[in-house]
């Protein structure tokens, strides 16, 4: 029988996935053992989950919540961020970037990247912002913490919010310093193609008492404890994580460390064996501490990334585009009808160009290098 996990075997399709959730058994049976307490929301691992990624960040207060775009949208709200506001954002991120601001009644104000990271280009940051602005949202794309400095001082000097999405980037740092304690308050993603997965699921964590106290409101239909009794505050949202999901999320937490250490070895095969001409790989400024959520190559104009798609999935491997030129998608050129290729060319090209290649703890070396040799083996 053909083992498909042999690299030097001829795999069939799909046996090297894009991402597979890093789940050990003993994380399954932790998540059971909630099923079976009957303890299913915001019980002692929801609470160990936000202790526990608060001292990882050393930020004061963490909330886990449903999702990383319902954290994403509980920081506005916290900020109350909303009609009439604008937002920036960068112009190449997974959509739930701009949506988010959609959804507070906001208007997201989109920036090019650089190609060199994918990241939000920090100096047309303040070229962007008017008497509306009222937040700048950098994104770590793929694992990379931004400028997060240059940006952080453009978002003081105005006197602005500063809302690290950080959906990728938990375990990046920027000179030492972890993705997430940067900016006014800060959003990671648990989403099963993450490093740290429960299934759906999201964190907010900011070091402002006053933002995360509106956060643990609005995540529970504005429920607020007076006097031993329950009142609502206001009118909340049902954003709340499961306690068997944070039992997950809290178990692959704790072996942090050595999961981004298996990543960067991973990424380390793929640099030094992806050698085709066509094909540029992603570099890691000085300073920088990437935790490679996503690999993501930028292809030449020459190369039909479909056909490169359909060659890796004949070879049984799994691919695709890393991320959108939001004002590029349906909704968004509908309703602000920009001129993407003049004012996001960059982004534009990393929506066209740009590919995810399979990486997770759950891949082999060997597993990374037959990806590697199957790149390099197309041919236009």
């Amino acid at each position: 029988m053909l083992d498909v996990r042999d690299p030097v075997a001829n795999p069939i399709a799909s046996s090297i996935p894009l991402s597979r959730p890093n789940l050990l058994e003993s994380d399954i049976e932790t998540a059971c053992e909630v099923l079976r307490s009957g303890q299913l929301i915001q019980g002692q691992y929801v609470r160990l989950l936000e202790e526990h990624v608060s001292a990882l960040l050393g930020v004061h207060e963490t909330k886990a919540v449903a999702s990383g775009t319902a954290a994403l949208h509980l920081a506005l709200l916290a900020l109350e961020v909303g009609p009439g506001d604008e937002v920036i954002v960068p112009a190449f991120s997974f959509v739930a970037t701009a949506n988010v601001v959609e959804l507070v009644g906001a208007t997201p104000v989109f920036v090019d990247i650089e190609l060199d990271g994918y990241n939000i280009e920090p100096q047309r940051v303040e070229e962007a912002i008017t008497p509306r602005t009222r937040a700048i949202m950098p994104v770590h794309q793929f694992g990379l913490v931004c400028e997060i400095e240059q940006i952080g001082a453009v978002a003081e000097r105005h006197q602005l919010a500063l809302v690290e999405d950080a959906a990728c980037a938990i375990g990046a740092q920027s000179e030492g310093q972890p993705a997430g304690s940067f900016g006014t308050i800060a959003c990671f993603s648990l989403h099963p193609r993450k490093i740290i997965t429960s299934g759906e699921g999201g964190l907010v964590v900011s070091n402002d008492h006053t933002l995360t106290h509106r956060v643990d409101l609005l995540r529970n239909h504005g429920i607020e404890m007076v006097d031993g009794k329950k009142d609502f505050a206001c009118a909340g949202y049902n954003y709340r994580l499961t306690d068997f999901q944070a039992a997950l999320a809290y178990a692959q937490a704790s072996r942090l460390e050595s999961n981004l250490a298996y990543r960067a070895q991973l990424a380390a095969t793929y640099r030094e064996t992806i050698v085709h001409s066509l094909v540029t790989v992603p570099s890691v400024p000085r300073g920088r501490v990437h935790a490679w959520q996503t690999y993501h190559v930028l292809l030449d104009d020459a190369v039909d990334r479909s056909q490169l798609v359909s060659h890796l999935r004949s070879r049984g491997v799994q691919a695709g585009p890393g991320a959108q030129c939001i004002p590029a998608v349906g909704f968004y050129q509908e309703k602000y009808a920009m001129d993407v290729d003049e004012r996001f060319p960059n982004a534009l090209n990393a929506s066209r160009q740009g590919l995810a290649l399979p990486l997770s703890e759950t891949m082999t070396i060997d597993e990374a290098a037959y990806v590697a040799a199957q790149l390099n083996d197309f041919r236009l």
